[in-house]
């Protein structure tokens, strides 16, 4: 079964899908969607030093995406604008990356895989990553769960209860940059943070409790992944942002029968 391209993408898809929607309504709750966007961004530098030192690319942009995040929550206690902050650190990084990945010599890079994903080349070893980072990842949420609720919905009562915010951070600190990492060779460091968001504010209308919310955000995702590839072996187009636009109609969908919903 594995043998399959189609197989081994739509799995992908759906390995990635798994990591992102939860993690993604976190992102939405702490409206911390650029700062998922610096994030992403930074990817790209992994990958130069992925190529630059002979790593495995996954190793590289995990290390690289957890420093950038780590680099952002450090910064932004310090009474530095948090707009501008992300805004200067997304689009250095992405332009970083770039230049890096030229100057790296007897390397020719197809950058097109990395910014927009190439889910259809995905191999065997990547789909085991992918699912192994999406576990981790999905473990974490399970198990931190009501932490980073607490923490998330009133700082104050969690520290109050015992807890520690800025831990629960710090956990989703690593989580979103596990999650860059395995999604790149899906949808690509330009649309990471887009798979993080979408299928999260999709998913909100449908939801009354946080955890219907990730249940319905996992659902989006899966039918974005499966139905992007769906569309682009129909159409011939890019996959990545074909699973994209996929969820952009979901979230466009749901946004209009909200109202509907607000009404029952």
């Amino acid at each position: 079964m594995l043998d399959d391209f189609a197989m081994r993408a739509a799995l992908a898809g759906l390995g990635v899908a798994l990591a992102a929607a939860p993690l993604g309504c976190f992102v939405v709750w702490r409206r911390m969607a650029y700062f998922g966007d610096a994030t992403s961004h930074a990817a790209l530098l992994g990958v130069a030093l992925a190529l630059a030192t002979d790593l495995p690319v996954v190793g590289g942009v995990l290390l690289v995406a957890l420093m950038m995040a780590l680099i952002i929550s450090t910064l932004t206690e310090r009474n530095v604008s948090t707009d501008a902050l992300l805004g200067v650190l997304a689009h250095s990084a992405l332009a970083l990356g770039l230049v890096a990945v030229s100057l790296i010599p007897g390397q020719r890079v197809d950058l097109s895989a990395y910014l927009f994903g190439d889910i259809l080349a995905v191999r065997q070893v990547d789909l085991a990553i992918i699912w192994i980072g999406a576990a981790l990842v999905g473990g974490l949420m399970v198990w931190r769960w009501q932490a980073l609720l607490t923490a998330t919905l009133n700082p104050d009562l969690a520290v109050a209860s015992g807890g520690h915010p800025k831990r629960e951070q710090l956990v989703l600190t690593l989580a979103l940059a596990v999650t860059v990492a395995v999604a790149i060779k899906v949808v690509g460091a330009l649309l990471i943070a887009a798979m993080l968001v979408i299928p999260a504010a999709a998913a909100r209308p449908f939801a009354r409790t946080p955890e219907v919310m990730a249940i319905c955000a996992v659902l989006i995702g899966g039918f974005s992944a499966l139905g992007g590839l769906a569309g682009s072996f129909a159409f011939d187009t890019p996959t990545g942002p074909s699973i994209v636009t996929v969820a952009a109609a979901v979230f466009a969908l749901s946004a209009a029968i909200s109202p509907l919903l607000r009404r029952r």
